[in-house]
């Protein structure tokens, strides 16, 4: 029963990471191309120069803090006794608070570039997307994080096979 438990909160997991991978990135492109090359044209307001600086340091915080963050949370579970279950669901809770961090980092720089069409939000974006491929839960990745031994490494390798 627990190896059923785990699998659906891995399954429930690898879902929403992808959705949160999936829904920016067109924001951005369409935003990318267009400052690239104008052929849509936006009613934007002129916004102060202030906001530039504000919006790409917030943005740089918001990467800074989510890795922070999700690695005090690893720490955290590696130093608790919990059983396997409440490992991948604490590791499942930590992961998507961090996606949903980088979403919206993905989304600010999206709109910081439409606004203000600094090339600091593409390369803020780029380093979000490094962010996304780097942090996407695998079994291999959540056995590496969690130092997990034996049985327990055994159970979170099987999740490998569909079906």
């Amino acid at each position: 029963m627990e190896n059923k438990n785990i699998k659906q909160i891995y399954e429930t997991l690898e879902r929403n990471v992808l959705i949160l991978i999936a829904i920016p990135i067109p924001f951005f492109a369409v935003t990318y191309l267009n400052s690239q090359n104008s052929t849509i044209t936006f009613d934007i307001p002129e916004v102060p120069p202030f906001w530039d600086s504000f919006g790409l340091g917030l943005v740089v915080s918001i990467l800074v803090l989510h890795y922070f963050n999700f690695q005090s949370a690893i720490r955290r579970i590696q130093n608790g006794s919990y059983d396997l279950e409440i490992k991948v669901s604490l590791y499942s809770q930590a992961t998507m608070l961090r996606f949903y961090m980088l979403f919206a980092t993905s989304l600010l720089c999206a709109a910081g570039l439409l606004l203000f069409n600094n090339a600091g939000y593409t390369i803020a974006f780029a380093t979000t997307l490094i962010f996304f491929s780097l942090g996407k839960p695998s079994p291999d990745r959540i056995v590496r994080l969690l130092k997990l031994k034996g049985e327990e490494k055994d159970k979170i390798l099987e999740l490998r096979r569909r079906g």
